[in-house]
């Protein structure tokens, strides 16, 4: 009888992600404690400025495809329209802007959707803070892609799939890079680059650089 070939084991690709693992527990549920009390201010915000729920909950992509709620901070109207954003990202996919702004040509701004409280949570990224319990949970890492809308799939490309490979982030590449100064191309591009190349180091990195590139709002509008 034939013996079989013993299975390959990626031990190096399976101590990475450990120690992946092991900083976005670590770092997002010590965030989760020390951030506590502002980001009940924050919600109390949310809940003061306009009527509806602090936490706005969405469907979107995981690692490999699969599908998770996604947490934020309300910045919106109740039952805003979410053909805007639709339309708006056929848009940037097409390459065209969808803003006057030139520092942020393809984010949508002067969302007539968007609360008071709102537009300062999104200038300066803290209605992503909620995102630290799907990273808790293991939906997300602090460190990926941006995890995208199910409606987004449908204008990709084959390539721009292998994104997927990893859980999305609450920070990454683009977001550190670029936001809405970067053409949907260069974003997938760095998304993909991320996900065939990443390292424990490259997210340290990416991490430590989130915090100058959140305080200049970098394409962030």
């Amino acid at each position: 009888m034939q013996r079989s070939e013993p299975l390959a084991v990626d031990l190096a690709g399976i101590a990475r992600a450990a120690v992946k693992r092991a900083l976005d527990v670590v770092l997002s549920g010590l965030a989760l404690v020390l951030l506590g009390p502002f980001l009940m201010l924050v919600a109390l915000a949310v809940r003061l400025d306009s009527d509806g729920p602090v936490l706005f909950r969405q469907q979107r992509i995981g690692r490999g495809g699969t599908r998770f709620t996604c947490l934020k901070f309300r910045t919106m109207v109740p039952d805003a329209d979410p053909g805007v954003h639709q339309r708006a990202f056929a848009r940037v996919v097409a390459g065209q802007s969808v803003s006057d702004d030139s520092r942020s040509p393809f984010k949508l701004v002067n969302d007539p959707r968007v609360t008071r409280v709102g537009a300062l949570l999104r200038r300066t990224s803290l209605d992503e803070m909620p995102q630290l319990w799907n990273v808790l949970r293991g939906e997300m890492s602090l460190v990926g892609p941006r995890p995208a809308i199910p409606y987004e799939l449908q204008h990709y490309q084959p390539w721009q799939h292998q994104r997927h490979r990893v859980k999305p982030g609450i920070t990454g590449l683009w977001q550190v890079y670029g936001r809405g100064t970067m053409a949907f191309d260069e974003m997938m591009a760095l998304d993909v680059r991320y996900a065939r190349e990443w390292t424990v180091w490259l997210d340290v990195k990416l991490l430590a650089l989130t915090i100058p590139a959140t305080i200049m709002q970098r394409g962030a509008r």
